[in-house]
């Protein structure tokens, strides 16, 4: 079909406008989605510059329109946010820790680094196995071949050190 079919597509949408609008009305259940689905057919018959044959321009519009309504129902089953929905997220607290807080975080790493070289190895390699690695006792004993209640005086003078030298250093 050529530019004069084209034009009386347009001319028998405009001529049939209430009759189309009732059909699909019955069809959808719906007089606005109904009108909507048509000006949506007019939409789309506007922009084409030539269309193919067409026999029945009634049901070539009818498929325009109800494509044009599928289109539109299943847009309305995509699930927005609603405005509370949006503030709530918006309130999420956010767990980074601030840039103040981790110049300090840093800090006192950079002194536990520090106070751990100061440790004897045992006494450190023990801390460390035991609150780092959270290693029994008794496997702590085992591996370095000692007692276990050398490795619990071990810990305890490891613990009471880091305690003193940070202690001296907040002050």
């Amino acid at each position: 079909m050529n530019d004069v079919s084209l034009s009386a597509v347009r001319r028998h949408l405009v001529d049939r406008y209430d009759e189309l609008k009732r059909r699909l009305t019955r069809r959808l259940g719906s007089p606005d989605l109904a009108a909507d689905a048509l000006q949506d057919a007019w939409l789309r018959i506007e922009r084409v510059e030539a269309i193919g044959t067409v026999r029945n321009p009634a049901n070539y519009i009818f498929g325009i329109a109800m494509n044009a309504a599928r289109d539109r129902m299943r847009e309305a089953n995509t699930r927005y946010l609603s405005a509370a929905e949006v503030d709530s997220l918006l309130d999420i607290p956010d767990d980074a820790p601030m840039p103040s807080n981790v110049v300090e975080m840093r800090s006192d790493l950079r002194l536990l680094e520090t106070v751990l070289c100061e440790l004897p190895s045992r006494q450190r390699e023990i801390l460390l196995a035991a609150r780092l690695d959270q290693m029994p006792r008794g496997e702590i004993a085992r591996r370095f071949g000692i007692s276990l209640s050398l490795v619990e005086k071990e810990l305890q003078r490891a613990q009471e050190y880091c305690l003193a030298r940070r202690d001296k250093s907040f002050r």
